[in-house]
């Protein structure tokens, strides 16, 4: 059987949309963003400066998600949460990366472009550092289907 590690990153290659929790004030916020992982499990979004989630991470950078991919109630319930840290990621090698395992996933590199040059509203990669995983898994762990990972 693959590892917790190999399983979660196999999740995160199938899955492209997170529900990405943030909060300020004691007042917690839920959105939708689309995201692409790396090798080490750091997971990047991009988005607009002026969306709410994306001034929350500035004012406070701990955050939340939660990624199902589609299921119907037949289905053995596979899921996967985090909490991490997340930035705005200001370095161009960084943004790079970003970008690289992002592009042709998502959207087109004249997309992402586009959108990165928008006057209008302008977007910026955003990345996660996960501090915890927790993969909900009825079909490889049918005894114990909560499994807690920690990169």
């Amino acid at each position: 059987m693959p590892s917790i590690r190999e399983l979660i990153k196999d999740y995160l290659v199938k899955a492209k949309l997170m529900q990405l929790a943030t909060s300020t004030d004691g007042q917690p916020w839920v959105c939708s963003v689309w995201f692409a992982s790396d090798d080490d499990l750091n997971i990047y979004w991009l988005s607009s400066l002026t969306r709410r989630h994306s001034y929350e991470v500035s004012t406070n950078n701990k955050v939340a998600a939660a990624i199902a991919l589609p299921q119907t109630p037949k289905d053995s319930p596979i899921g996967l949460q985090l909490q991490g840290v997340a930035e705005l990621l200001t370095d161009e090698a960084e943004v790079e990366k970003a970008i690289s395992v992002y592009a042709d996933r998502i959207f087109t590199r004249e997309q992402i472009d586009a959108f990165m040059k928008s006057e209008v509203r302008p977007h910026r990669f955003y990345r996660i550092r996960p501090t915890q995983f927790v993969l909900f898994d009825t079909v490889n762990f049918p005894d114990n289907s909560r499994q807690e990972y920690v990169p």
